[in-house]
């Protein structure tokens, strides 16, 4: 079957097919980008928290160091020994007890704690002065060290955390070591202050962050606020600049967000700002590494879409041959209709809409067929009577003629018995004769305009009776324009209920894929409500096709009412043109009846000057011996007999015009109606009688 794309059951296919192809891969599209976000805010929600974790571990470990470094900062015992080393005049036993003291106490502290790399004391005044515990690296004095020891004294007593150095504090370890600085301060003898070291191995912090995961290839790093690595798994990044920050805008928000690396891939960063160092802890790893499960949502979706198309296919296969191969052929059919066939019927056995359309078309060419039918038969009746009212005009004025002829003879006659009298008797007599020919014509003549106006009348009636008809299919007409708009009426209220369906089942569908999701978080426990959430997306997906289905269906209701409207809107002026014909057909024979009256007045004239002229003839009979009267008489009557043939005739002549005019006026009708076709009756059938007149 050959589909035509101008047809209305093609077009509301191809919508149909694009709609649901469309609103299939926006809706799987869509579910991606949500299942997308959704694992993107839950992994970060989760990574937050687990760096949280981490984030107390680690302000946990610093302020153990910080409390060590403020018991160290108040022993009365460690500030005398160090008021004793650093006085010049104490004696070497003294001296040597006090550092003994001093070194037993920092061996102490770090044989205590085996994450500790070292403790040192340095001087204040004069860096050469050194104690430091057993294990400590080497002292270098460097530039470096020296504005890092000036950077803790200026802090005056405050614990000052120095970033992890990848050769330690004075550049001389093997391994790399966070420094916590403390200046122990002595008020009155500021010779004895010295600023107390606290080297930490990096593996210390390692080993607190060991449980921390972000993925499968994710990293923590702590960075300083000037976005210094200051601990990193990789040793080799320390003292270097972090290529994913956190600006200051960030921290106030506390919210994870996606960032490019070194080699631009996305991202996903979870940070904690340190409560006992201005330093941040910042985690991130892949963000493929937590959306791979919602990549899976692309081939499902694929599988839906092709689904949707092959559904899609069905449903507009369905819909063309359930409205559009109906409206094709009834679109055939109302185009030979409009070619005049008026045999033309529509097959549609359905109780739908299609199915009372076709009946409604049946009907009304079974309602026009009876009217041209019914028209046809008066058509030919008026032709018939038209032929009889010309052949009667016809001899009417063949008759004037005639007395006009008869009128010069008894103008010739009078002037004869002015020279023969003799011959009066003879003329008297045949004037008697052509006087009682005259009568028979007129009263032939009259008997002729008696059927005329009999005639005009039947054709007045019937003409009236076919406005009548007219006015009634007009009438019809316009009650089938009032049925359609209240259809159309109908369908727009259907649309509108329809729209709050539309939303309410996007509405159930993205619940049904929340409560999926919360299910998958709840694991084992939440496989039954899995089942419930998929059987509910399943049926929101259904309800949201019927809904389409009957918007669909809707749409194409109302272009074909519309259709129809447009057909009968052409239909209309068309009544309004036969109603208009009927009408002046109906005055025509008005005007015939009007002139036929007129006509009759006319020959009772003629007759009353033929009886005038009988009494003449008795006189010129009676008094044939005066011949001069009889003459003048004569004469008179000759001249009123040529005037009222005169006019005669001129009647007749507008009375064979008026025929010829009605003649033509029916085969005018009848070339009219012979462009319907329907089938014969008995009353169209040659040699049929003409049919009855319709009281």
């Amino acid at each position: 079957m050959k589909l035509q794309f101008k047809s209305v059951g093609t077009k509301v296919s191809m919508i149909l097919f694009v709609t649901v192809v469309f609103l299939s891969a926006i809706l799987g599209y869509s579910s991606y980008l949500m299942s997308k976000e959704i694992i993107r805010e839950q992994v970060g929600l989760a990574s937050s928290q687990a760096i949280e974790q981490a984030a107390d571990k680690l302000d946990f470990l610093f302020a153990q160091y910080e409390s060590s470094s403020r018991q160290l900062a108040v022993d009365q015992a460690l500030k005398s020994d160090l008021e004793a080393v650093s006085d010049p005049h104490i004696d070497i036993i003294k001296k040597t007890a006090a550092e003994t003291r001093i070194k037993n106490k920092l061996d102490a502290l770090k044989g205590s704690d085996n994450r500790l790399t070292g403790i040192r004391l340095i001087n204040r005044m004069d860096t050469s002065k050194t104690y430091f515990s057993s294990g400590a690296s080497g002292t270098q004095t460097t530039e470096n060290t020296k504005s890092r020891i000036q950077s803790i004294v200026d802090a005056g007593g405050k614990p000052v955390w120095i970033p992890g150095l990848q050769k330690g504090f004075f550049e001389s370890s093997n391994e790399p070591t966070i420094t916590m600085g403390r200046l122990l301060q002595n008020l009155n003898n500021q010779e004895a202050e010295y600023v107390l070291l606290i080297e930490i191995k990096s593996e210390a912090v390692t080993e607190s962050l060991a449980n921390l995961k972000i993925g499968n290839g994710g990293e923590v790093r702590i960075v300083s606020p000037e976005q210094v690595i200051v601990h990193a798994f990789d040793k080799n990044l320390l003292e270097t600049q972090s290529y994913i920050t956190v600006s200051e805008e960030r921290i106030s928000k506390g919210e994870s967000f996606i960032a490019k690396d070194e080699a631009g891939t996305n991202q996903l960063v979870v940070f904690r700002q340190l409560q006992s160092v201005n330093w941040r802890l910042i985690g991130y790893a892949p963000e493929s590494d937590f959306l791979s499960a919602a990549d899976k949502l692309i081939g499902v979706t694929l599988y839906v879409l092709v689904a949707s198309i092959l559904v899609a296919l069905a449903i507009g296969y369905y819909l063309y041959r359930l409205v559009g191969k109906p409206l094709q052929k009834l679109s055939t059919l109302m185009e030979q209709g409009e070619q005049g066939n008026l045999k033309v019927r529509a097959g549609f056995k359905g109780k739908d809409e299609i199915g009372r359309l076709g009946h409604s078309f049946n009907r009304m060419l079974e309602q026009i067929s009876l009217l041209v039918e019914h028209t046809r038969g008066t058509t030919v009746a008026l032709l018939s009577t038209a032929e009889n009212l010309s052949k009667a005009s016809r001899d009417t004025a063949n008759t004037a003629q005639e007395i006009a002829v008869a009128t010069g003879e008894i103008a010739r006659g009078a002037s004869g018995l002015a020279g023969e009298a003799e011959k009066g008797t003879e003329l008297a007599e045949e004037i008697g004769v052509q006087m009682n020919r005259v009568v028979e014509l007129n009263t032939t003549m009259d008997q002729s305009a008696g059927r005329v106006i009999e005639v005009s009348r039947q054709g007045q009636e019937y003409m009236e009776h076919l406005v009548e008809k007219t006015e009634s299919v007009s009438r019809m007409t316009s009650l089938i324009e009032d049925n359609s708009d209240k259809l159309s009426k109908s369908t727009y209220s259907i649309r509108n209920i329809l729209a709050p369906m539309i939303e309410m089942t996007k509405q159930t569908n993205i619940l049904s894929l929340n409560a999926s999701i919360e299910a998958s978080r709840a694991g084992a426990a939440g496989k039954g409500f899995i089942v419930i959430a998929d059987e509910i997306r399943k049926l929101s997906m259904a309800s949201n096709e019927s809904i389409q289905n009957v918007s669909a269906i809707t749409e194409e209701i109302q272009e074909a009412i519309a259709a129809t409207l447009h057909v009968l809107g052409e239909v209309t002026p068309m009544f309004a043109e036969q109603l208009e014909s009927v009408k002046e057909a109906s005055s025509i024979f008005r005007n015939v009846s009007t002139e036929m009256n007129s006509f009759i007045e006319e020959i009772e004239n003629s007759s009353a000057s033929v009886k005038e002229l009988i009494r003449s003839q008795s006189q010129l009979r009676d008094f044939i011996t005066n011949v001069s009267s009889v003459v003048q008489q004569t004469n008179a009557s000759t001249e009123e007999v040529a005037s009222v043939a005169s006019e005669q005739h001129g009647v007749s002549e507008e009375l064979v015009k008026l025929s010829n005019r009605l003649e033509e006026l029916s085969e005018s009708l009848k070339q009219s109606l012979s462009v319907f076709q329907v089938e014969e009756s008995e009353a169209t059938k040659p040699g049929a009688e003409r049919p009855e007149q319709v009281k």
